[in-house]
């Protein structure tokens, strides 16, 4: 059992832990729990109603942006290696990106490629695909669209999926926002995921959801699976 030092156990005093409370509410719980020392990340953890064998994937382009913009990779050649610089990619290359990262050099935090240079890309698979780095035509990643996805990613487009007990982990602000834009983000995340339900699912598919900061207790919240 996980052991929690002295600022924890006294931030859930605070609380009913068990209560199951609006968003509005648990927003703002979240921020008074807060006690660490620095701006903490507010963390989104919904559990879904998934059959042995599936999972729920997708992206979702949060409203309210936050923390540092993404340093964005892309594989491609051409008018499309072009068009990722005019779109602001940080870093645009082809088979000199992909022998970089063989030797070690991880200096970015999401990749895009076109379907062209995934033979090329696929090399990478044991270094990406472990760090959840690896393109992905099912996340917008891997597509013709190179202005498109850079500009989404720009605009603060974030992955989710769920994890092998069917819960899906995704930062949703900072403690520091104004507790309306964190509503909205987390309205904003909900929405997809359940637009994302299996078409077999059976009864809610949201069937949990909690908030929490960084280093604070989670706080229940009350959803209306609509």
């Amino acid at each position: 059992m996980a052991r929690h030092g002295k600022k924890y156990l006294e931030a859930v005093k605070k609380y009913a832990r068990q209560e199951r409370y609006p968003l509005e509410r648990a927003v703002e719980l979240v921020k008074e729990l807060s006690y660490a020392n620095f701006d903490e990340t507010v963390e989104l953890s919904v559990k879904v109603n998934l059959k042995k064998g599936q999972t729920v994937r997708g992206t979702v382009t949060l409203p309210h942006r936050f923390g540092q913009e993404k340093r964005i990779l892309v594989f491609a050649r051409g008018d499309k290696a072009e068009e990722a610089r005019e779109a602001g990619a940080t870093y645009v290359g082809d088979t000199d990106l992909v022998e970089k990262i063989q030797q070690g050099w991880l200096d970015f935090d999401v990749a895009v490629a076109t379907p062209d240079m995934m033979k090329e890309v696929g090399k990478l698979g044991p270094i990406l695909g472990r760090r959840g780095l690896m393109p992905n035509p099912k996340v917008g990643t891997v597509t013709m669209d190179i202005k498109g996805a850079v500009e989404n990613l720009k605009q603060g487009q974030v992955e989710f999926r769920a994890d092998k007990t069917g819960v899906v982990h995704l930062a949703v602000g900072k403690v520091s926002m104004e507790p309306e834009k964190i509503v909205e983000n987390v309205n904003a995340a909900l929405d997809e995921m359940r637009h994302r339900r299996p078409a077999d699912t059976k009864g809610a598919f949201i069937k949990s959801v909690t908030l929490s900061s960084t280093m604070g207790p989670g706080v229940k919240v009350k959803w209306d699976e609509r």
